[in-house]
């Protein structure tokens, strides 16, 4: 038995017309042919695959074994160079193929996913590429042009060569399981008491920020790089540390975390910014994410605060 040759795509296309439209003569009016071409083309591609894709022996043919399982394969050739001429047409107006974006640990989630699912319906054709880092890190994605577009967390500065933009910022509030001797601690608890117990603190993967401590007091700290950890260990009494109020919302109203009376640090604003390096600016799609997360900042349901005044975004 020789080997199957190759069909055509138009060989394929009218075979998934023929079930999709129920008849050969129906799919003959959809494709504006004569029913002949038609069952011609199919006659071709069974030749050309040598399976019979069609039982005949009935008045109205149906799909064999193996024209059912084949029938997958066209559908997924045809959506596939359909996708790639639509890429195609896409880049060929300018837009980019590839979209790339650092966002710091501390981006309300919500926002994020928000953001992330509009700009899929919006940009289907275009590529998306995510990292979640903390501090320092973003910048370095950015300024190593790994990630085009960064949401950077504050305490950095952004030299001539960087495009930046206040996005808000995210309150940080210090808390502790409810059973950690800080939140048993009656009234205001003075540095001195919190110096005596493990704080929880978020690390940089970076060097930008090397030799710097935020906000750290305590003789004893544990360095995390990862703000889930962070969380998990709070909730277990495993030390105190601060958290973006949207992430333990639900654990101080459900009792399982309590906020810290801390007399050297209440709620603390964590500034955040849109950057993107003067060379590299970003094409349409990438400029339609940065503003869209500037308009969302602004909304007021959002969990970034005093969202920034107009702003336009560079090309």
């Amino acid at each position: 038995m020789r080997d199957p040759g190759q069909p055509t795509l138009d060989q394929l296309r009218v075979f998934v017309a023929v079930i999709d439209c129920g008849s050969f003569s129906r799919a003959a009016e959809e494709l504006h042919r004569t029913q002949s071409v038609v069952s011609y083309t199919i006659a071709n591609l069974e030749a050309q695959l040598n399976v019979a894709l069609f039982d005949r022996s009935k008045r109205k043919p149906s799909l064999t074994e193996a024209g059912k399982a084949l029938l997958a394969d066209a559908r997924i050739v045809g959506s596939k160079v359909d996708a790639m001429q639509t890429r195609a047409k896409m880049l060929s107006l300018g837009l980019e193929a590839e979209v790339s974006i650092a966002v710091d640990v501390m981006f309300p989630n919500c926002a994020l996913v928000t953001a992330l699912k509009a700009f899929q319906e919006q940009f289907p054709t275009v590529g998306l590429r995510l990292r979640i880092e903390a501090l320092g890190a973003v910048k370095h994605l950015v300024s190593e042009r790994i990630c085009q577009i960064g949401i950077t967390g504050p305490m950095l500065d952004y030299p001539d060569g960087y495009q930046h933009q206040q996005l808000g910022h995210v309150s940080m509030i210090p808390v502790a399981a409810p059973t950690h001797p800080l939140a048993l601690h009656e009234g205001v608890v003075p540095i001195e008491a919190a110096r005596d117990h493990t704080q929880l603190v978020l690390t940089d993967r970076s060097q930008l920020t090397s030799g710097q401590n935020f906000n750290v007091i305590a003789v004893r700290d544990w360095r995390l790089g990862d703000l889930g950890a962070k969380h998990m260990l709070l909730l277990n009494g495993l030390g105190w540390g601060s958290m973006p109020e949207h992430m333990v919302r639900a654990d101080l109203e459900q009792g399982r975390l309590v906020e810290l009376n801390l007399a050297h640090m209440q709620s603390i604003a964590y500034a955040l910014n849109l950057i993107h390096r003067s060379d590299d600016a970003p094409g349409p799609a990438g400029r339609w994410l940065m503003q869209y997360l500037i308009d969302q900042a602004r909304t007021p349901d959002s969990d970034m605060h005093t969202p920034p005044a107009d702003i336009v975004i560079s090309s």
